[in-house]
């Protein structure tokens, strides 16, 4: 008996393609399972970053106290008034998912608004498109793009090497992580 099953009717994200389409921005209110909080000595700066250069919206706010940013459902962020931030981004970085046709203008937006904040995008062994992104308060973010899987590309044998098939490789449909 297996502990994994099929959950991504829960997920936002849409599955991979070249037509995959961004869900609109999450207004709802639900208890949160994750969320980062991310200290700014500028909390205008630091708004404006995540809101015109990755995409996020300001779902409320507590004046000179706090700021919650949100982009597609799960993907919450807490900004937080402090007297300083790390001088410069640490080891440990978050990751947001996005759609490979959003790669491009999230690259666009945040280099317009810090022409030193994006490394990337580069792609992955493991089948994504990446973009580093380092906000005003040297958050290291990194925006993930799932790509279509080739079942005969390196990228499937890679995941193959961990257990991970496609669907349509005629080796079932991942039953054993499902």
């Amino acid at each position: 008996m297996s502990d994994y099953y099929d959950a991504f009717e829960t997920s936002p994200v849409p599955p991979p393609g070249p037509d995959a389409v961004p869900p609109e921005p999450f207004r709802g209110i639900y208890g949160m399972p994750a969320f980062a909080t991310i200290p700014t000595n500028d909390m205008a700066a630091s708004v404006d970053f995540w809101t015109r250069g990755l995409g996020f919206f300001e779902l409320f706010g507590i004046p000179g106290r706090l700021v919650h940013l949100r982009r597609w459902a799960f993907q919450d962020v807490l900004l937080v008034s402090a007297a300083d931030v790390p001088e410069r981004a640490p080891a440990m970085g978050l990751s947001f998912a996005c759609v490979l046709s959003q790669v491009d203008s999230l690259v666009e937006s945040c280099r317009a608004l810090r022409p030193n904040s994006v490394d990337g995008p580069r792609d992955t062994p493991w089948n994504t498109r990446d973009v580093e992104v380092t906000t005003p308060e040297n958050a290291r973010i990194v925006l993930t793009a799932a790509k279509p899987l080739d079942p005969a590309s390196q990228e499937a044998r890679n995941l193959e090497a961990i257990g991970i098939t496609p669907p349509d490789a005629g080796r079932g449909d991942n039953g054993e992580h499902a």
